[in-house]
């Protein structure tokens, strides 16, 4: 069974870690998620979920697949993105050449894991979030999903379709 890991915290956008999770389930793969600290963490939008592990228990090489959600810019991806282990565990992935899906904020975690330079993505087009990617050396692109060699992002929850479009031809290569 492939196995993926979300990396998340308090304040994730419901739809973008909901509806990777509920889909990946769909296709079969085992799909966890990590946070801060093993405590029951809500969405934007009220939903809840209790995690199945903290980040610093995350193991990148029993993984897959990574996926990054997003959230407004003071919620999960400003929490995820500080934290050096969520940074360690994107460059295990990338090194390795694992798919990595990000969606709207998060790819700010991207950016600080200095992981995209040359790599054409897409994010969220406000909060500082297209010049942070630029700043690292991603070419940023206003387009509903990008795909770079084992990256794909998107822009927004209205993306979701694109974006699980593209991931799951990625990850059934």
């Amino acid at each position: 069974m492939k196995k993926a890991i979300i990396l998340t915290a308090d304040k994730f956008e419901d739809m973008e870690l909901f509806f990777p999770w509920f889909r990946l389930m769909e296709e079969g793969w085992d799909v966890k998620i990590a946070v801060p600290k093993k405590e029951s963490i809500s969405g934007e939008n009220g939903y809840s979920l209790q995690p199945d592990m903290t980040i610093d228990e995350v193991s990148p090489d029993d993984y897959d697949l990574l996926i990054i959600p997003g959230g407004s810019p003071d919620g999960a991806p400003a929490t995820v993105r500080k934290i050096k282990k969520t940074q360690e565990i994107v460059k295990s992935f990338v090194s390795k050449d694992k798919p990595v899906a990000s969606i709207c904020h998060g790819p700010w975690l991207l950016a600080d894991a200095d992981v995209i330079k040359g790599k054409h993505l897409t994010s969220y087009w406000h909060d500082g979030v297209p010049e942070e990617v630029k700043k690292a050396g991603g070419i940023w692109e206003d387009k509903e999903v990008v795909v770079d060699g084992n990256l794909v992002t998107s822009r927004w929850p209205m993306d979701l379709p694109a974006f699980m479009r593209e991931l799951i031809k990625m990850v059934n290569k």
